[in-house]
């Protein structure tokens, strides 16, 4: 582009304007260098007002000096002097260079929109690994060794990778994840101790219900190998996704769950597979009545924007590719690359849930929503609800824990209260069968709702709790005898 087009243009993720050479001027040049390249222009203001600049014999042989020696790997850039309004406006452009991070003077930065941002440690390490094609997962695992590995772990995922038929490994044991470079030398690789420990190293996933954001009604923390701790988490999400029962003419009735779930498990692999392992956050998964929300450590990697994950032709970049092929032999994923395209499709199905994924606090936040549905709507044709909804789901069904809690409440009573009354002493098991689910379907409500966790809180019968006991229990009818 000529000089005045690129002015025309302003400063983006590819363009800077300088007034003057200086160490800002090579800032810039690395930050492009460690993105996909980009152009100061020098002799131009910020408001793209062309202020010129004054050249002596040397002057551009000298900033070129001046770039090399300051920067590592050297950069060499193209330095061009024009002539703009009767003014010397000097061009310096740089390619994306080939090994990153480069740095000047011990200091790495990237380009964001038309800023420099230094890098963080994890940042740097990132593009090291990305321009020499390394994975840190691959990397040895410190001073693990095989007897930190798991041999009925390893024995399982073998046999699922030979029962998937994507690959066949003929060896056993150890000598088989020497094959798939689980092991390098004698020792495990961080991604052989994130799937096949014995004890499972501390990358959480942390997982709660909650009925307003600061009054929570479960709450686990799952610490596992990441096979096992999808397969927990998923349980654990699925127990509060309400369903709903569809017919459609046939014998059998159909389930129709809250939220799609193919694409909550997909969210789910995606978050477990492409964390950044280097930072000690956990995995956040919210659940709330109308919305799902699942935060992983770790902004996109290799450069991927949130734009193109809304293509069907995005190019995968993998960060832990050790663990991502763990997946993909055993048939978790279908292909690098296609997690977001079958959260999509999975999403035509229901038109009344939304998605969106961010990145924000240094990771990638996702949501699935419940639109808001209008107050009436027409009973789907062959649809049964089984109980009352408060929300497009169905509530779910109240078990004879709750049913039995809620026939001994009397006015407004503490947790211990209730707890005698039944005849417990196992505080978790109190919470998790009968005071949370009793809360969550709306049947009973707290004194307190602003200090959820107050030393004073007590219980109380909502109506609809109160209009349950009311009730008279239906009479059971014997099963129909269809045999002949």
């Amino acid at each position: 582009m000529k000089i005045n087009q690129l002015i025309l243009a302003g400063e983006s993720q590819t363009l800077e304007f300088k007034t003057t050479f200086d160490k800002a001027t090579v800032e810039s040049l690395v930050a492009f260098a460690n993105a996909q390249g980009g152009t100061v222009l020098v002799g131009v203001s910020d408001k793209g007002e062309i202020s010129g600049v004054t050249l002596g014999k040397e002057t551009l042989n000298g900033w070129l000096g001046q770039i090399k020696s300051s920067t590592s790997p050297a950069l060499i850039p193209d330095i061009t002097a024009h002539t703009e309004q009767g003014k010397t406006v000097v061009e310096i452009s740089i390619s994306e260079f080939p090994v990153k991070p480069v740095n000047t003077k011990g200091r790495y930065y990237k380009r964001v929109a038309s800023t420099n941002q230094q890098l963080s440690s994890s940042e740097i390490a990132d593009l090291y690994m990305q321009s020499l094609q390394l994975s840190w997962d691959a990397y040895p695992a410190g001073t693990h060794t095989l007897e930190d590995l798991s041999q009925p772990k390893i024995t399982r995922f073998i046999n699922q990778v030979n029962a998937n038929g994507r690959f066949t490994l003929e060896s056993t044991g150890f000598a088989a994840l020497e094959k798939l470079n689980y092991i390098t030398n004698g020792q495990p690789t961080w991604a052989a101790m994130l799937l096949f420990a014995k004890e499972p190293i501390r990358h959480h996933v942390h997982i709660g219900r909650f009925k307003t954001p600061d009054m929570i009604i479960d709450d686990r923390q799952f610490t596992d190998t990441l096979f096992e701790v999808v397969e927990q988490s998923m349980k654990f999400i699925i127990s509060y996704i309400s369903v709903a029962f569809e017919f459609d003419g046939s014998i059998q009735r159909k389930e129709r769950f809250g939220y799609p779930l193919p694409a909550i498990r997909e969210a789910l692999l995606n978050a477990v597979i492409h964390r950044n392992y280097t930072d000690g956050s956990d995995i956040q998964i919210k659940i709330f009545d109308d919305q799902i929300s699942i935060f992983s450590p770790g902004l996109l990697y290799g450069g991927l924007k949130l734009d193109e994950l809304k293509s069907d032709n995005y190019k995968s970049r993998l960060r832990n590719k050790l663990v991502a092929e763990a997946f993909y032999l055993t048939g978790n994923i279908e292909k690098y690359g296609s997690g977001f395209i079958r959260i999509r499709k999975a999403l035509l199905e229901y038109p009344e849930v939304s998605f969106k994924a961010e990145e924000m606090s240094g990771g990638i936040f996702i949501t699935f929503t419940q639109k808001a549905q209008p107050e009436s709507q027409p009973e789907p044709e062959h649809s049964v609800m089984l109980t009352p909804q408060v929300t497009p789901q169905v509530t779910p069904q109240v078990t004879p824990q709750v049913q039995q809690m809620l026939g001994m409440m009397q006015g407004e009573q503490s947790r211990q209260q209730l707890m005698e009354k039944l005849g417990l002493k196992d505080r978790k098991h109190f919470a998790a069968h009968y005071l949370q689910s009793a809360l969550m379907q709306g049947l009973i409500e707290l004194t307190i709702p602003d200090k959820p966790n107050s030393r004073l809180q007590k219980y109380r019968l909502t109506p609809a709790g109160k209009a349950l006991l009311m009730t008279p229990p239906k009479s059971a009818k014997r099963p129909l005898n269809l045999a002949p």
